[in-house]
């Protein structure tokens, strides 16, 4: 797959490790050992591209499963009524070419 969501390479060649570190995309990976990655709760581990949502384990988790919410402020001295119930067929106007 173009984007794994893990990568290990065994290898006593530090050319071979910074090639395929350089060159591969991945979600987290070992040099020399397979999945403890995963068990270190001071590594981020997540996918990207298809293989992934996002990084977790620490602050990580912390950023990936947290809401940020969005909140719009405005003035409510031009609030201006056709925009509540009862709605007529004025309203209806009014709000539509609004809405163009």
């Amino acid at each position: 797959n173009p984007a794994p969501l893990a990568f290990y390479l065994f290898t006593n060649s530090l050319d071979n490790e910074k090639k395929a570190l350089a060159t591969c995309n991945f979600g987290g990976g070992c040099i020399n050992d397979a999945v403890v990655h995963v068990a270190s709760d001071s590594l981020p581990f997540g996918g990207v591209g298809e293989s992934g949502m996002g990084s977790y384990h620490g602050k990580a988790s912390f950023d990936t499963f947290t809401h940020f919410r969005s909140v719009l402020k405005k003035a409510n001295w031009a609030d201006p009524t056709f925009r509540y119930a009862p709605y007529t067929s004025f309203k209806e106007k009014i709000i539509r070419f609004f809405l163009r």
